[in-house]
Protein backbone atom coordinates (compact mmCIF):
# COMPACT_ATOMS: atom_id res chain seq x y z
CA UNK A 1 0.00 0.00 0.00
CA UNK A 2 1.27 3.30 -0.83
CA UNK A 3 1.48 6.46 1.17
CA UNK A 4 -1.40 8.61 1.42
CA UNK A 5 -1.10 12.41 1.02
CA UNK A 6 -4.29 13.32 3.05
CA UNK A 7 -7.21 11.99 4.13
CA UNK A 8 -10.42 14.20 4.49
CA UNK A 9 -10.97 17.98 2.63
CA UNK A 10 -8.37 19.31 1.24
CA UNK A 11 -9.08 22.69 -0.16
CA UNK A 12 -8.21 23.96 -3.42
CA UNK A 13 -7.53 27.47 -2.85
CA UNK A 14 -8.04 30.02 -4.52
CA UNK A 15 -5.75 32.75 -5.46
CA UNK A 16 -6.30 36.29 -4.50
CA UNK A 17 -5.13 38.70 -6.88
CA UNK A 18 -4.57 42.81 -7.68
CA UNK A 19 -4.09 44.88 -10.24
CA UNK A 20 -0.37 43.67 -11.27
CA UNK A 21 -0.02 40.48 -9.23
CA UNK A 22 -1.07 37.80 -6.20
CA UNK A 23 -2.17 38.91 -3.29
CA UNK A 24 -0.28 37.42 -0.67
CA UNK A 25 -1.83 39.36 2.32
CA UNK A 26 -5.54 37.94 1.57
CA UNK A 27 -4.08 34.88 0.49
CA UNK A 28 -2.23 34.47 3.84
CA UNK A 29 -5.11 34.56 5.82
CA UNK A 30 -6.96 32.60 3.54
CA UNK A 31 -4.54 30.13 4.87
CA UNK A 32 -4.95 30.68 7.76
CA UNK A 33 -8.82 30.83 8.19
CA UNK A 34 -8.36 26.86 6.71
CA UNK A 35 -6.20 25.94 9.17
CA UNK A 36 -8.30 27.36 11.85
CA UNK A 37 -11.27 25.44 10.91
CA UNK A 38 -9.41 22.21 10.70
CA UNK A 39 -8.86 21.40 6.79
CA UNK A 40 -6.68 18.86 6.15
CA UNK A 41 -5.10 19.85 3.02
CA UNK A 42 -4.32 22.53 0.60
CA UNK A 43 -4.33 22.58 -2.96
CA UNK A 44 -2.36 25.75 -4.55
CA UNK A 45 -2.74 26.44 -8.06
CA UNK A 46 -5.20 24.36 -9.47
CA UNK A 47 -8.07 24.83 -11.28
CA UNK A 48 -9.55 27.05 -8.93
CA UNK A 49 -6.33 28.54 -7.77
CA UNK A 50 -6.29 29.99 -11.72
CA UNK A 51 -2.94 28.29 -12.10
CA UNK A 52 -3.05 28.10 -15.95
CA UNK A 53 -2.70 31.87 -15.90
CA UNK A 54 0.10 32.59 -13.41
CA UNK A 55 3.70 33.16 -14.92
CA UNK A 56 6.18 30.48 -14.16
CA UNK A 57 7.67 33.29 -11.89
CA UNK A 58 4.29 33.47 -10.21
CA UNK A 59 3.32 30.05 -9.52
CA UNK A 60 6.81 29.24 -8.26
CA UNK A 61 6.52 32.35 -5.53
CA UNK A 62 2.72 31.49 -4.54
CA UNK A 63 3.82 27.52 -3.77
CA UNK A 64 6.78 28.61 -2.03
CA UNK A 65 4.25 31.00 0.20
CA UNK A 66 2.24 28.31 0.64
CA UNK A 67 4.62 26.28 2.22
CA UNK A 68 6.10 28.50 4.65
CA UNK A 69 2.82 30.09 5.72
CA UNK A 70 1.83 26.32 6.11
CA UNK A 71 4.61 25.24 7.88
CA UNK A 72 4.10 21.52 7.96
CA UNK A 73 0.38 21.97 9.29
CA UNK A 74 -0.96 20.02 6.45
CA UNK A 75 0.31 18.56 2.97
CA UNK A 76 0.59 21.12 0.38
CA UNK A 77 -0.08 20.12 -2.66
CA UNK A 78 0.70 22.25 -6.00
CA UNK A 79 -1.25 22.38 -9.00
CA UNK A 80 1.44 21.47 -11.87
CA UNK A 81 0.05 20.10 -14.73
CA UNK A 82 -0.44 21.35 -18.47
CA UNK A 83 -1.32 20.20 -21.82
CA UNK A 84 2.29 20.43 -22.16
CA UNK A 85 4.19 17.64 -20.83
CA UNK A 86 7.29 19.43 -21.28
CA UNK A 87 5.75 22.07 -19.56
CA UNK A 88 3.92 19.98 -16.31
CA UNK A 89 7.80 18.51 -15.86
CA UNK A 90 9.19 22.13 -15.27
CA UNK A 91 6.26 23.44 -12.94
CA UNK A 92 6.66 20.08 -11.05
CA UNK A 93 10.32 20.11 -10.34
CA UNK A 94 10.01 23.56 -9.55
CA UNK A 95 7.23 22.94 -7.03
CA UNK A 96 9.09 20.11 -5.67
CA UNK A 97 12.09 22.18 -4.75
CA UNK A 98 9.78 24.91 -3.38
CA UNK A 99 8.45 22.28 -0.74
CA UNK A 100 5.11 21.19 -2.17
CA UNK A 101 4.28 17.56 -0.65
CA UNK A 102 2.47 16.43 -3.61
CA UNK A 103 1.78 17.65 -7.17
CA UNK A 104 -1.86 17.80 -8.60
CA UNK A 105 -1.76 16.52 -12.37
CA UNK A 106 -4.32 17.51 -14.93
CA UNK A 107 -5.45 15.65 -17.63
CA UNK A 108 -4.13 17.47 -20.98
CA UNK A 109 -6.56 19.40 -22.50
CA UNK A 110 -7.03 20.81 -25.96
CA UNK A 111 -4.95 19.27 -27.83
CA UNK A 112 -5.79 15.93 -25.25
CA UNK A 113 -3.98 12.49 -26.08
CA UNK A 114 -4.96 9.06 -26.28
CA UNK A 115 -5.28 6.41 -22.95
CA UNK A 116 -1.50 5.52 -23.99
CA UNK A 117 -0.54 9.06 -24.62
CA UNK A 118 -1.98 9.61 -20.99
CA UNK A 119 -0.06 6.82 -19.19
CA UNK A 120 2.85 8.32 -21.07
CA UNK A 121 2.41 11.75 -20.45
CA UNK A 122 2.11 10.69 -16.96
CA UNK A 123 4.69 8.92 -16.52
CA UNK A 124 6.96 11.33 -17.74
CA UNK A 125 5.88 13.47 -15.20
CA UNK A 126 6.15 11.15 -12.45
CA UNK A 127 9.64 10.13 -12.73
CA UNK A 128 10.29 13.51 -12.45
CA UNK A 129 8.63 14.23 -9.25
CA UNK A 130 10.21 13.86 -6.07
CA UNK A 131 7.04 13.91 -4.29
CA UNK A 132 3.63 11.81 -4.41
CA UNK A 133 1.65 12.43 -7.71
CA UNK A 134 -2.24 12.71 -8.06
CA UNK A 135 -4.31 12.97 -10.82
CA UNK A 136 -6.75 14.79 -12.02
CA UNK A 137 -9.91 13.64 -14.19
CA UNK A 138 -12.09 16.43 -15.03
CA UNK A 139 -13.57 15.82 -18.63
CA UNK A 140 -15.98 18.50 -18.37
CA UNK A 141 -13.15 21.31 -18.66
CA UNK A 142 -10.31 18.96 -20.83
CA UNK A 143 -13.13 17.32 -23.25
CA UNK A 144 -11.11 13.91 -21.78
CA UNK A 145 -11.69 11.06 -20.21
CA UNK A 146 -9.07 9.20 -18.49
CA UNK A 147 -10.51 5.31 -17.92
CA UNK A 148 -10.70 3.17 -15.21
CA UNK A 149 -8.03 0.90 -16.95
CA UNK A 150 -5.75 3.73 -17.42
CA UNK A 151 -5.86 4.57 -14.06
CA UNK A 152 -4.90 0.56 -12.91
CA UNK A 153 -1.47 0.77 -15.36
CA UNK A 154 -0.84 4.33 -14.03
CA UNK A 155 -1.35 3.48 -10.14
CA UNK A 156 1.52 0.56 -10.71
CA UNK A 157 4.09 3.71 -10.50
CA UNK A 158 5.59 4.37 -7.24
CA UNK A 159 4.72 7.96 -7.16
CA UNK A 160 1.63 7.92 -8.98
CA UNK A 161 -0.83 7.85 -5.65
CA UNK A 162 -4.41 8.89 -5.94
CA UNK A 163 -6.73 10.92 -8.48
CA UNK A 164 -9.26 13.51 -8.42
CA UNK A 165 -11.49 12.07 -9.81
CA UNK A 166 -14.39 14.63 -10.79
CA UNK A 167 -15.89 13.16 -14.13
CA UNK A 168 -19.43 12.70 -12.49
CA UNK A 169 -20.14 9.42 -13.16
CA UNK A 170 -20.49 6.81 -10.25
CA UNK A 171 -20.26 4.10 -11.63
CA UNK A 172 -17.10 5.11 -13.22
CA UNK A 173 -15.68 5.62 -10.04
CA UNK A 174 -16.41 2.52 -8.36
CA UNK A 175 -14.98 0.53 -10.94
CA UNK A 176 -11.54 2.59 -10.78
CA UNK A 177 -11.62 1.82 -6.83
CA UNK A 178 -12.40 -2.23 -7.65
CA UNK A 179 -9.86 -1.77 -10.47
CA UNK A 180 -7.09 -0.12 -8.06
CA UNK A 181 -8.03 -0.75 -4.90
CA UNK A 182 -5.44 0.26 -2.41
CA UNK A 183 -3.04 0.84 -4.95
CA UNK A 184 -4.68 4.44 -5.77
CA UNK A 185 -6.53 7.07 -3.35
CA UNK A 186 -9.75 8.45 -4.99
CA UNK A 187 -10.89 11.63 -3.99
CA UNK A 188 -14.11 13.03 -4.93
CA UNK A 189 -13.41 16.21 -7.21
CA UNK A 190 -16.77 17.09 -7.16
CA UNK A 191 -18.66 18.57 -3.52
CA UNK A 192 -21.83 17.38 -4.23
CA UNK A 193 -20.35 13.53 -4.57
CA UNK A 194 -18.18 13.59 -1.80
CA UNK A 195 -20.24 11.10 0.55
CA UNK A 196 -21.22 9.22 -2.12
CA UNK A 197 -17.65 8.44 -2.82
CA UNK A 198 -16.18 8.05 0.21
CA UNK A 199 -19.20 5.03 0.75
CA UNK A 200 -17.29 3.28 -2.45
CA UNK A 201 -14.04 3.35 -0.35
CA UNK A 202 -12.55 7.20 -1.23
CA UNK A 203 -9.94 8.74 0.77
CA UNK A 204 -12.44 12.29 0.65
CA UNK A 205 -12.55 15.64 -1.20
CA UNK A 206 -10.64 18.59 -3.27
CA UNK A 207 -12.96 20.90 -2.48
CA UNK A 208 -14.20 24.19 -4.01
CA UNK A 209 -17.00 25.27 -0.81
CA UNK A 210 -13.90 24.72 1.28
CA UNK A 211 -12.67 27.99 0.82
CA UNK A 212 -15.61 29.27 2.36
CA UNK A 213 -16.62 26.55 4.10
CA UNK A 214 -13.75 24.47 5.18
CA UNK A 215 -15.08 23.49 8.84
CA UNK A 216 -18.39 22.02 7.48
CA UNK A 217 -15.72 20.47 5.02
CA UNK A 218 -13.70 18.17 7.03
CA UNK A 219 -16.71 17.67 9.76
CA UNK A 220 -18.19 15.68 6.78
CA UNK A 221 -15.31 13.79 6.15
CA UNK A 222 -14.66 13.54 9.92
CA UNK A 223 -18.00 12.18 10.74
CA UNK A 224 -18.26 9.75 7.44
CA UNK A 225 -14.61 8.26 8.66
CA UNK A 226 -15.88 7.81 12.26
CA UNK A 227 -19.07 6.05 11.36
CA UNK A 228 -21.37 8.73 11.22
CA UNK A 229 -22.78 8.26 7.65
CA UNK A 230 -25.87 9.82 8.66
CA UNK A 231 -24.45 13.16 9.93
CA UNK A 232 -22.09 13.33 6.86
CA UNK A 233 -25.05 12.96 4.70
CA UNK A 234 -26.91 15.70 6.51
CA UNK A 235 -24.15 18.30 5.93
CA UNK A 236 -23.57 16.99 2.24
CA UNK A 237 -27.50 17.89 1.56
CA UNK A 238 -27.45 21.10 3.92
CA UNK A 239 -24.64 22.88 1.62
CA UNK A 240 -26.26 21.52 -1.70
CA UNK A 241 -27.90 24.38 -2.78
CA UNK A 242 -24.46 26.42 -2.17
CA UNK A 243 -22.56 23.69 -3.79
CA UNK A 244 -24.28 23.75 -6.70
CA UNK A 245 -24.30 27.70 -7.06
CA UNK A 246 -20.84 27.49 -6.53
CA UNK A 247 -20.89 26.05 -10.32
CA UNK A 248 -23.94 28.08 -11.76
CA UNK A 249 -20.69 29.44 -13.88
CA UNK A 250 -17.09 28.21 -14.77
CA UNK A 251 -15.03 28.01 -11.65
CA UNK A 252 -13.85 29.77 -9.75
CA UNK A 253 -15.87 32.84 -10.76
CA UNK A 254 -18.73 32.09 -8.36
CA UNK A 255 -16.06 31.19 -4.89
CA UNK A 256 -13.62 33.88 -6.11
CA UNK A 257 -16.70 36.21 -5.59
CA UNK A 258 -17.71 34.49 -2.42
CA UNK A 259 -14.36 34.90 -0.90
CA UNK A 260 -14.33 38.34 -1.87
CA UNK A 261 -17.75 38.84 0.14
CA UNK A 262 -15.89 37.41 2.76
CA UNK A 263 -13.09 39.90 2.88
CA UNK A 264 -10.44 37.49 1.26
CA UNK A 265 -9.18 40.08 -1.41
CA UNK A 266 -10.97 42.23 -4.41
CA UNK A 267 -13.12 40.30 -6.66
CA UNK A 268 -10.37 40.39 -9.53
CA UNK A 269 -10.62 37.47 -12.13
CA UNK A 270 -7.98 37.18 -15.11
CA UNK A 271 -9.35 36.61 -18.55
CA UNK A 272 -10.45 34.89 -20.05
CA UNK A 273 -12.91 34.37 -16.79
CA UNK A 274 -15.02 37.58 -16.02
CA UNK A 275 -17.05 38.55 -13.09
CA UNK A 276 -20.25 36.62 -12.69
CA UNK A 277 -23.83 38.08 -13.24
CA UNK A 278 -25.29 40.45 -11.10
CA UNK A 279 -28.47 38.25 -10.66
CA UNK A 280 -26.30 34.89 -10.25
CA UNK A 281 -24.31 36.90 -7.78
CA UNK A 282 -27.27 38.19 -5.66
CA UNK A 283 -28.23 34.75 -5.37
CA UNK A 284 -25.31 33.58 -4.19
CA UNK A 285 -24.86 36.16 -1.29
CA UNK A 286 -28.17 34.99 -0.31
CA UNK A 287 -27.12 31.54 -0.33
CA UNK A 288 -23.72 31.85 2.12
CA UNK A 289 -25.86 34.20 4.45
CA UNK A 290 -28.61 31.42 4.61
CA UNK A 291 -25.83 29.08 5.62
CA UNK A 292 -24.70 31.70 8.48
CA UNK A 293 -21.64 33.52 6.44
CA UNK A 294 -21.19 37.17 6.72
CA UNK A 295 -20.90 38.35 3.05
CA UNK A 296 -20.58 41.62 1.81
CA UNK A 297 -22.56 42.20 -1.60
Amino acid sequence: MKNTVFTGAATAIITPMTETGVDTEALGRLIDFQLEKGIDAIVAAGTTGEGSTLTDREHEELIGFCVKRIAGRVPVIAGTGSNNTAHAIERTVTACRAGADAVLLVTPYYNKTTQRGLIASFSAIADASSVPCILYNVPSRTGLNMLPETLKVLAEHERIVGVKEACGNISQVAKEIALCGDALDIYSGNDDQTVPVMSLGGRGVITTIGNIMPGEMAEMCRKFFAGDVAGAAEIQLRLLRLMNHLMIETNPIPVKAACAAMGFGKYILRLPLVEMEAENRAKLIELMKEQGLEADA
